[in-house]
């Protein structure tokens, strides 16, 4: 079950996002109790400066993984400055490369987004795009030396799921470096499917942080992800255009002749 990613052993395929939590004192639990070892961290949440006298980084465990999100930045320039800023304050190379040039459907900049990937992994980060499900950008990104790639599922916070299976399906089946899901999954159902599709991983934020019970939410996110993916590696069946008695007829039927 393990995942081998940018440089590191992770347990756990079930990656949390910070930005929505309502009480960053629940990271503590989803550490310790749910083993969630990933935790993507917007730069500017870090800075006490913009939380009012509080840091996330307060709250993070030592031993957990942090993943630099550049949310916000507009461009490679930014996304750069961003990561680079990131890095000295958590001491952490892993970096979520996330760039929006609108603010309606909050798509991802593909284009900038690999200039700032190439940059980035000469700098010496483990760099995790995210991307519109395409896979020729996802073959430019892993040519250019990421750890992984990021597609959404659908759009950010939308909480539809898997949108584009086709798209998805594509990219895992194509590239050799891991994919990991990230946005729109707002079920833990949705969770499972990206996993029985062939995900490594999935990112999930909106979903489990605006949930009545965050913590319980993700413990129902981690259950879906391990059963997704243990279906995965069995293999699941295929599907059939006709319906197939569950249990065999012929000998039955021959008894009643």
């Amino acid at each position: 079950m393990s995942l081998y990613i940018g440089g590191k052993e992770i347990k756990n395929r079930l990656f949390v996002g910070t930005g929505k939590l309502p009480d960053y004192s629940i990271i503590e639990r989803l550490y310790n109790e749910i083993q969630i070892e990933v935790f993507a961290v917007a730069v500017r949440r870090i800075n006490p400066e913009a939380g009012k006298g509080v840091s996330i980084l307060d709250f993070l465990p030592r031993n957990a993984t942090i993943m630099v999100n550049t949310s916000g930045a507009r461009n490679h320039k930014e996304a750069v400055k961003i990561a680079l800023i990131g890095r000295e304050l958590t001491d952490s190379d892993w970096v979520k490369i996330e760039i929006s040039g609108e603010l309606k459907y909050l798509l991802p900049d593909n284009e900038e987004t690999i200039k700032a990937s190439e940059i980035l992994v000469k700098e010496g980060f483990k760099v995790f795009p995210y991307i519109s499900p395409d896979l020729i950008v996802a073959k430019k990104l892993e040519d250019i030396g990421v750890s992984a790639v990021m597609p959404l599922g659908s759009p950010i916070g939308s909480n539809k799921g898997i949108d584009c299976e086709i798209l998805l399906k594509a990219i895992i089946n194509e590239i050799s470096i891991p994919v990991i899901i990230d946005a729109g999954i707002g079920k833990p159902s949705h969770a499972a499917k990206a996993m029985e599709i062939g995900a490594d991983a999935v990112l999930i934020n909106t979903a489990i942080a605006t949930s009545k019970d965050p913590f319980h939410m993700a413990k129902a996110f981690d259950l879906a992800v391990k059963a997704g993916r243990i279906a995965y590696e069995i293999g699941l069946p295929k599907e059939k255009e006709y319906a197939e008695a569950s249990s065999p007829l012929e000998n039955l039927i021959r008894s009643m002749e």
